[in-house]
């Protein structure tokens, strides 16, 4: 039967695990979040009525404050993983220390989030509020900054081990094809990097962007996370 097929078929299994994720869940409100900020941008510099912006807006409002709901807590993962990264005599020193750097970055950020939630669910004021989330966002630009430059290393890392690869020989080939697969990994989460970058450094007053680009670079580096969980959950 018809019904059969389509209940029984991998890719609903593996929608299943995606969606049972809070990670796929997350990237899936990011993404209708952010699309949402550059499409409320591009209605209202094509002179649409007030009335067309704002559902967008609110997609926009109520799927950040859902996302930040989420969030609450998770500080207490990434200083574990700064703690452990800072232990790690393995890893190579300047991977070591982007990702104590990372971690910390985004423990502080997300402490600070979680500490404006109420005020920005209407719960419960607090006047501390404004200073803390432009804090909360500078934690978190540093944390982008330290794996976008983690990333600028491995890839330079990576092509230096491919050049010194045999080319010539079947260990050589398997070598080169498994760099490669590293490098294009490496790759897309710098470009992830970058885009996220441009939140935090436009609500701090760094870059002076526009809602419609960040909201198509938060669209874009979204995407990228949507397809990073997919693949994880498969």
């Amino acid at each position: 039967m018809v019904a059969d097929a389509v209940v029984y078929h991998p890719t609903v299994d593996h929608y299943l695990r995606y969606v049972a994720t809070t990670v796929g869940r997350d990237k899936i409100l990011r993404t209708l979040q952010y699309f949402s900020r550059f499409y409320a941008w591009y209605l209202f510099r094509t002179n649409h009525s007030p009335g067309e912006i704002a559902p967008y807006e609110a997609i926009k409002k109520q799927f950040g404050l859902s996302r930040k709901l989420t969030r609450v807590g998770k500080f207490v993962e990434h200083f574990q993983m700064a703690a452990k990264a800072a232990d790690t005599r393995a890893m190579d020193p300047v991977l070591k220390y982007c990702a104590v750097g990372r971690q910390l970055g985004y423990g502080f950020y997300l402490t600070f989030d979680a500490i404006t939630y109420f005020d920005a669910a209407g719960i419960k004021p607090n006047s501390a509020a404004k200073r803390l989330q432009r804090e909360a966002y500078k934690a978190w630009l540093f944390g982008l900054i330290c794996n976008a430059a983690a990333g600028f290393y491995t890839l330079y890392y990576l092509r230096k081990r491919e050049l010194a690869v045999n080319k010539k020989d079947a260990e050589g080939t398997v070598e080169e094809k498994k760099l490669q697969r590293e490098r294009s990994a490496a790759s897309l989460q710098l470009i992830s990097d970058l885009c996220d970058i441009t939140i935090p450094s436009t609500f701090v007053g760094y870059l002076n962007l526009d809602d419609g680009i960040v909201g198509l670079a938060g669209t874009v580096s979204s995407l990228i996370g949507v397809w990073a969980a997919w693949k994880k959950t498969a």
